[in-house]
């Protein structure tokens, strides 16, 4: 693109207020902001690619582990909410009560209702979904505060710690996974990436991958482009 090429139609496109972070990270040249934009898609596309896979390594050895914390011939547990998620109620700095729980039994109620298909007539009761369409449903956000330290001795301790490397701390798995759910909002909103240390962003995919198995990890560097791309940061 020639500086002709860039003209007012990329505020037209992406917005004055878009464009103009990408113009200040290019001492307001028009070309390079312009790069800076391509770049900052293509880095957010790679992520995308490598969160893809660790969400669903994640969900996947956190559903093996919390199998354990319901009995054996019962319901799986996407279907005990109660029984994983009882009520816990605390107190917050203004002196309110609340139950720690909620969020997590209404995000697992909605997923249920977004798994749950359709019933061809309308008479018949919807047959219920399978355990993986209602796992798939969950959100990130659901996983990412499975290692919050309100779930220490209830979760973590008996049946979490499981789903990880053994020996892991909690709280390394919180500290990479806070910063990758903060990260994957961001791709996923195509805000810019320019301000955040994206290298240590990727070493929290290997990480957190590396926790939860080494071969997963080795899969998602072999096959990712975020090491080139980030060398590739126009200047």
């Amino acid at each position: 693109m020639t500086s002709a090429d860039a003209g007012d139609w990329i505020e037209t496109w992406l917005s004055k207020p878009r464009f103009e972070v990408y113009l200040r990270a290019a001492n307001q040249d028009r070309e390079r902001a312009v790069r800076l934009y391509e770049w900052n898609a293509a880095v957010s596309a790679a992520f995308h690619h490598d969160l893809c896979h660790l969400e669903v390594a994640l969900r996947n050895a956190y559903d093996r582990a919390l199998g354990n914390a319901v009995a054996a011939g019962t319901a799986h547990w996407v279907f005990q909410a109660t029984t994983i998620f009882p009520s816990r109620w605390q107190k917050a700095a203004n002196g309110t009560r609340y139950d720690v729980n909620e969020t997590s039994r209404r995000l697992m109620a909605e997923a249920i209702r977004n798994a749950t298909p359709k019933s061809r007539r309308p008479a018949e009761p919807a047959a219920p979904p399978s355990p993986g369409k209602v796992i798939a449903e969950l959100s990130f956000g659901f996983w990412r505060y499975l290692s919050a330290r309100r779930h220490h001795d209830p979760l973590w301790i008996p049946y979490l710690h499981l789903a990880f490397r053994a020996g892991t701390d909690r709280r390394d798995v919180d500290k990479h996974v806070e910063r990758l759910h903060r990260l994957r909002n961001r791709v996923a909103h195509h805000e810019p990436l320019l301000t955040l240390d994206v290298r240590e962003h990727w070493k929290d995919v290997q990480d957190l991958a590396a926790l939860i198995s080494p071969q997963v990890a080795a899969y998602i560097a072999a096959n990712s482009s975020c090491n080139r791309l980030l060398a590739a940061r126009p200047c």
